[in-house]
């Protein structure tokens, strides 16, 4: 595993310089955030297009925790999606009932901090469930992980389609307040009009992934998963606890799943429903399509296999019918083209290193210099 190390900042480096290398990637993300927001007229299909994008690129690039950097072979994200989704707007929807005394949309700061506040709910009720499902099944490897990350979507599917129906404000009052929140629309979907997302907030949210994705991949830990990966006899030959930082993998990307879900749940307009079929398979399935084909291991690759992919069904949404087979021929091409995904385990920043290494060896080559 010929990985390069990053550099770090030496131990006795001045604490305002380790606070800029902190907070400047933040004060980015915000800015980028800020600037999308004001860029894209709301209410627009520009901004419509950029909501799914940025959805599916967070579930890209958190699976892609699992699937690229630990090695393991997930197929239940969409699983962990719905959970965010459901446990979000049961936070703006209940727990605005009880703050505000109705289900509307409140554009105030108590309500958007609701909505922040549900975005980590979702991540938390996604990341609890891939503890109780990654602890004992990471244990397993390949197709038998496959099967029981498969089973698990399937089964938080079933579960929501049993659900009571939604409760009208007029209902409230005779059902308790904890009973409440297994009041989850069944199969018609968790009706609501409480539409919080903003482009501000999805992108803001990507920038954060991504960010994250990349520092936690040049840490310690992101070696340790790269070790498990390449080698995971070896790697708990030289002392690395596997099992430990599968599940770890597991439960930071259902959080980031949970994230999304909540995201999609709320850009959703009034009269509209999360509704459990949004969470099925094929919504998995879509997701580790996106991880192969940007490059098993590879942020940047995921993050730009999830955009081509999402305009891609936008380009073929006449043609819907016939979505799956145009991904299934697009998957299979590239295997034949191109085994390890358009960036294999390298990110895109990495391509135009190669070049100019390439550029510099032939003029030194050329002119005699460094002979």
């Amino acid at each position: 595993m010929a990985e390069k190390l990053s550099a770090e900042t030496p131990p006795n480096a001045p604490a305002p310089r380790v606070f800029l290398r902190s907070i400047v990637p933040v004060a980015i993300v915000f800015a980028f955030a800020f600037a999308v927001q004001l860029a894209i007229p709301s209410g627009t299909y520009s901004e419509k297009i950029l909501f799914d994008i940025g959805v599916n690129v967070i579930l890209a690039v958190s699976l892609n925790i699992v699937n690229g950097l630990t090695g393991q072979f997930s197929i239940g994200h969409a699983g962990f999606m719905a959970l965010g989704a459901y446990g979000s707007i049961v936070v703006t929807y209940y727990g605005g009932y009880a703050l505000f005394g109705d289900v509307l949309r409140h554009d105030t700061v108590a309500g958007y901090s609701l909505y922040v506040a549900s975005m980590i709910v979702g991540g938390l009720t996604a990341c609890l469930a891939g503890y109780i499902v990654g602890l004992p099944s990471l244990r397993l490897r390949g197709d038998y992980l496959a099967i029981v990350t498969l089973g698990f979507g399937e089964i938080i599917r079933v579960l929501l389609q049993a659900t009571p129906a939604v409760l009208y404000p007029s209902e409230m009052q005779e059902v308790p307040g904890i009973s409440r929140i297994f009041h989850l629309g069944g199969a018609l979907g968790f009706s609501h009009g409480q539409s919080y997302n903003s482009l501000g907030f999805t992108w803001g949210a990507v920038a954060i992934t991504l960010l994250i994705a990349y520092r936690l991949r040049e840490s310690t830990h992101g070696r340790a998963f790269l070790s498990v990966r390449e080698n995971e006899i070896a790697a708990e030959a030289i002392g690395v606890n596997t099992t430990r930082y599968k599940v770890n993998a597991f439960v930071l990307a259902a959080f980031f799943a949970g994230v999304a879900g909540s995201l999609f749940a709320h850009q959703l307009g009034a009269g509209t429903a999360s509704r459990p079929e949004e969470f099925n398979f094929m919504r998995s399935f879509e997701i580790v399509i996106m991880v192969v084909l940007g490059g098993m291991g590879s942020i940047s690759g995921a993050a730009l296999a999830a955009t081509t992919l999402t305009l891609l069904t936008e380009v073929l949404r006449e043609v819907q019918d016939y979505r799956l087979i145009a991904y299934s021929l697009l998957l299979i091409i590239m295997m034949i083209v191109r085994p390890k995904g358009m960036l294999g385990t390298r990110e895109i920043w990495h391509l135009f290193r190669s070049r100019r290494s390439t550029v510099n060896n032939r003029r030194s080559t050329f002119t005699g210099e460094g002979a």
